[in-house]
């Protein structure tokens, strides 16, 4: 419920927009994969939530990071207690915009950069990346893949499993938005 109301409250923000105007996702899909020598460690949810102006460009992600998925559970349980630390920092945020928004209102595929800051464990830092924008029969899709370095969001590896994770981890995101009911 918590979620809902989080992608509300943003929507009520976009205050400039008509409802027709702001598409959302309930269900963005949201994975990580980290490659170190000695394993590589992926995770992934499909709760995240998102909101789109299509008029604006502005551009919203939330996740709950306890709902990632990992294929081992000793895995998750680190990731939580250790090194994301989710009981201190539960969520993590993107809030941006398209930079140069094309024509929304005709079916395609658009590449976009999109720049803004993305809040990760208590750490706030800007980023500007790569996507796609995908149209067809009115509604909206997003795609993107970036790299998030972890020590530019104060996420500490011990030196005991320094090679068991990496400095670097890869992020997918994905959303299929439908619109918003004014």
């Amino acid at each position: 419920m918590k979620r809902i109301t989080t992608l509300a409250a943003f929507l009520m923000l976009l205050l400039s927009a008509r409802g027709q105007d702001i598409q959302s996702c309930r269900n963005a899909t949201l994975s990580f994969f980290s490659s170190a020598p000695l394993e590589d460690i992926d995770a992934k949810t499909t709760q995240g939530v998102s909101a789109v102006n299509l008029k604006t460009g502005a551009v919203y992600f939330k996740v709950q990071m306890s709902t990632f998925q990992f294929k081992k559970k000793l895995m998750q349980e680190h990731f939580n207690e250790n090194y994301i630390e989710s009981d201190k920092y539960p969520f993590a945020e993107f809030k941006g915009k398209v930079t140069a928004l094309p024509d929304l209102t005709k079916d395609g595929v658009y590449p976009v950069t999109v720049e803004g800051n993305l809040t990760l464990h208590g750490v706030s830092k800007t980023y500007r990346e790569k996507g796609t924008l995908t149209v067809k029969g009115g509604n909206v899709s997003a795609a993107s893949k970036f790299s998030v370095r972890v020590a530019d969001h104060n996420i500490k590896i011990p030196t005991l499993v320094v090679k068991n994770i990496a400095e670097v981890v890869e992020v997918t995101v994905a959303a299929d938005y439908q619109p918003v009911n004014p």
